[in-house]
């Protein structure tokens, strides 16, 4: 996983915001689990800085669904996006947002800068 710029982090921090205000997304080992397993999860964000008990929960499982993971930012900067003192993982459940993030970050690590429109085929 690699460190993120600044401006793509805003961008993600933005997007993860509205997936959790809009209910198309989910905070917490315990939830992002829950979503693993019911098959309703996409995407997940990890906080790099996570303790290593929060990374034993979470992480086999979505290796295990083949669950697209990405390292995001801190988990107190995760965590106050989403409302949280802090938080280990932010678990996307909405295609869409899903495909948004991806194509951010996609266009991100190929250094296109701005990342293309999701709802185009």
């Amino acid at each position: 996983m690699t460190e993120l710029s600044a401006d793509v982090e805003r961008k993600l921090l933005a997007l993860l915001g509205l997936g959790v205000r809009s209910r198309g997304a989910v905070v917490g080992v315990q939830q992002v689990r829950d979503a693993a397993v019911r098959g309703k999860l996409k995407l997940a964000v990890v906080a790099p800085d996570v303790s290593r008990h929060s990374l034993d929960k979470v992480v086999p499982l979505l290796t295990a669904r083949r669950i697209r993971m990405v390292q995001g930012p801190s988990a107190a900067v995760l965590g106050a996006q989403v409302g949280r003192d802090a938080t280990a993982v932010v678990g996307v459940v909405d295609g869409q947002l899903a495909r948004g993030i991806r194509a951010l970050l996609e266009a991100s690590a190929s250094g296109t800068g701005d990342a293309p429109d999701p709802r185009t085929p």
